[in-house]
């Protein structure tokens, strides 16, 4: 009796059903919660809306990376115009465009009040 020698494929198929499984399982978890997860954003739709919030917070670390479309724009630059920042988060949002003006302003046509 001969035996013939394995695939090396047999490894990757393995490696391939399960992640289509894992695929698979998250996808009827998704289809399985869905109604649970629209009832609770209608519901936090009701807090705002009662609430009167603005728009959300992104990090809670400093004034102006809470919500930058809100942000005092020279408060980055309290200390010093060259000082390193003390927030790991300001390094994630990037630096707003600005007009060249000095205005801030959400266009080039509305400049705030």
């Amino acid at each position: 009796m001969r035996l013939r020698p394995q695939r090396r494929s047999g490894p990757v198929f393995l490696g391939l059903a399960v992640l289509a499984a894992a695929l698979a399982g998250e996808l009827g978890h998704a289809w399985l919660t869905a109604p649970a997860g629209a009832a609770r954003l209608e519901r936090e739709r009701a807090i705002v809306r009662a609430l009167g919030l603005t728009d959300t917070a992104l990090f809670t670390e400093a004034r102006y990376t809470r919500n930058p479309a809100l942000a005092d724009l020279n408060s980055a630059f309290q200390d010093h115009p060259l000082a390193f920042d003390h927030f790991p988060s300001a390094s994630i949002v990037p630096v707003p465009a600005l007009p060249a003006s000095g205005t801030l302003s959400f266009s080039d046509k509305e400049p705030a009040r």
